[in-house]
C-alpha cells in the first residue's frame, strides 16, 4: 500500500491539514494571477517610425540684422497597447529626448567665431542633457507627445504618441560683441546628436519602462559671402539631405540628466571666441 495512503488512514487529521494547505496555496496563486500589473512583456509596441523630412535646410535672408535657417523636421511616432492598469495607478506613455552632442559655430572671417555650447556636455561631466520643452519634464512635450492612463481599467488601452523637432535659429550678420552692424559672417556649421526614448512611466513610483530607443543627428553647413547684397549671401554646402534616424534593436538606458532640469535651451551658453584674446560669455545660461 502507498505510504501516503497508510499515513492518511492512520492520521485522518492529516487530510484536513493537506486540504487547508492546498486551498491556501491555490488562493495565493489565484490572487497573484488576478492582480493586474503593468510589465514590459505585457506592453505591445507597434508601427514605430522615425524619419527626417527629405528636404534641404531652408535659408532666410529677410532681415538686415540676422540670417535665419530652418532645418527639416525629425518625426517619431508609435502605437502602443497598454495592459489593464490597476486601481490607484496612473501611467504616462510618451517621448523623452536628450541632446548628447552639440557643435554650433558661427565664423566671422579671421576675427573669430561665436558658438552655442553646453558646458557640462562639452567638458564630459554629463552624457546627455534633457531636451524637454522646459515645462513637461521629463517629457519632450505634453500634447501629442504623451498619453496618460489612470486605473482601474478593465481592458487593454490602445494609444498613439508622436513628436517632431527641428532647428530655426537666428545668427547675426555682424560680430555679436561689436558695435558695428557691418556684415562679417562667413560660415555656419552645426552638428547635433540626440537620443529619443519611448517610455512608460508610473507617475507614483516613478518606475520607467523603456519601450524603444531612437538615435538621430542633424547637420548644417552654410557658406556666407558678406560682400554680396542681402538675399544672395548664403548658400547651403555639403549634404543637402540628412542621414535618417536609427531605431535601435536594443534599448539604451536613460541618463539621469535627461530627466530633469535644466533642459538644453536653458543650459546653453553663447560664447565669443576671438582669433586673438580670451573667450567671452555673450549670453549666459539661464
Amino acid at each position: 500500500m502507498n505510504i501516503l495512503v497508510r499515513c492518511l488512514l492512520i492520521c485522518p487529521s492529516l487530510v484536513t491539514v493537506l486540504t487547508l494547505f492546498i486551498a491556501r496555496a491555490m488562493g495565493c496563486i489565484q490572487s497573484i494571477a488576478c492582480k493586474p500589473r503593468v510589465r514590459r512583456e505585457n506592453i505591445v509596441v507597434y508601427d514605430v517610425s522615425a524619419s527626417i523630412d527629405q528636404c534641404p535646410t531652408v535659408i532666410e535672408e529677410n532681415s538686415p540684422i540676422v540670417l535665419r535657417y530652418k532645418t527639416p523636421y525629425f518625426r517619431a511616432s508609435a502605437g502602443i497597447v497598454m495592459p489593464p492598469v490597476p486601481r490607484n495607478e496612473t501611467w504616462t506613455v510618451g517621448w523623452i529626448q536628450a541632446c548628447t552632442q552639440m557643435e554650433f559655430y558661427n565664423t566671422y572671417g579671421d576675427v573669430g567665431m561665436s558658438s552655442w555650447e553646453l558646458p557640462e556636455l562639452r567638458e564630459g561631466r554629463v552624457k546627455a542633457i534633457s531636451d524637454s520643452d522646459g515645462v513637461s519634464y521629463p517629457w519632450y512635450g505634453n500634447t501629442t507627445e504623451t498619453v496618460t492612463i489612470s486605473g482601474p481599467t478593465s481592458k487593454p488601452s490602445r494609444l498613439t504618441v508622436s513628436m517632431n523637432d527641428n532647428f530655426y535659429p537666428s545668427v547675426t550678420w555682424a560680430v555679436p560683441v561689436s558695435n558695428s552692424n557691418a556684415p562679417m559672417l562667413t560660415r555656419i556649421t552645426r552638428d547635433q546628436s540626440f537620443i529619443t526614448w519611448l517610455v512608460a512611466l508610473n507617475n507614483a513610483t516613478k518606475e520607467r519602462i523603456v519601450l524603444q530607443t531612437v538615435r538621430w543627428r542633424m547637420r548644417v553647413d552654410i557658406a556666407v559671402d558678406p560682400s554680396m547684397p542681402l538675399g544672395s549671401r548664403a548658400s547651403l554646402v555639403g549634404r543637402t539631405h540628412q542621414e535618417q534616424p536609427h531605431i535601435l534593436a536594443n534599448n539604451e538606458p536613460i541618463p539621469p540628466n535627461a530627466l530633469g532640469r535644466p533642459n538644453a535651451n536653458d543650459a546653453q551658453v553663447l560664447m565669443w571666441r576671438p582669433r586673438r584674446g580670451a573667450p567671452l560669455v555673450v549670453i549666459p545660461s539661464k
